[in-house]
């Protein structure tokens, strides 16, 4: 679980948290369900930002983080009760978002790999830019390049916006 007490991590990862599937994780097939995937990454960003250090920064300007788009590509299942990993890690960044890996490990074998676009915001709903989560943890160093993959992954959201809903 997500705890404030485990060793510290850096501020751009890598951040490894240690979990095991669980019956309410499990789908019709008994194996972990596509969604809880997306639950157990939110947890490990979380997780991230706790070990980090950041959360009490971001608590103190009442500052949130939010996902803004993410994308997940599985190679194997996870099964009831087994232990697996997960890896988070940032990227690079642009002026208004983070790019963050996360993958999923059992017994140092690859199981899922994840891309997600990662934004803050104030309580008051103003977006909060790169820098200025950089600058408040004292970041100064520029972001590495952005991998080619993630460029065209980044390009390609845009067109997602405009799928519209059909009212039947």
């Amino acid at each position: 679980m997500v705890s404030p007490f485990r060793k510290p991590v850096p501020v751009l990862g890598p951040c490894v948290t240690k979990l095991r599937v669980w019956p309410n994780d499990l789908d019709v097939f008994m194996h972990m369900n596509n969604g809880a995937y997306l639950t157990i990454m939110d947890l490990a960003r979380t997780d991230a930002v706790i070990r980090s250090g950041m959360m009490k920064e971001l608590w103190k300007r009442k500052w949130y983080p939010v996902v803004a788009a993410e994308t997940i590509r599985f190679k194997k299942p996870l099964k009831l009760f087994q232990r697996y990993e997960i890896e988070t890690e940032v990227v690079c960044w642009d002026h208004k978002a983070f790019y963050l890996v996360q993958t999923f490990y059992r017994n140092e074998k690859f199981l899922a790999k994840a891309v997600v676009e990662a934004r803050f915001l104030s309580m008051r709903g103003r977006k909060i830019k790169a820098n200025e989560i950089l600058t408040m943890v004292d970041y100064s160093e520029p972001s590495p390049p952005m991998p080619d993959w993630i460029a065209d992954w980044q390009r390609a959201q845009p067109a997602m916006s405009g799928i519209e809903y059909i009212e039947e």
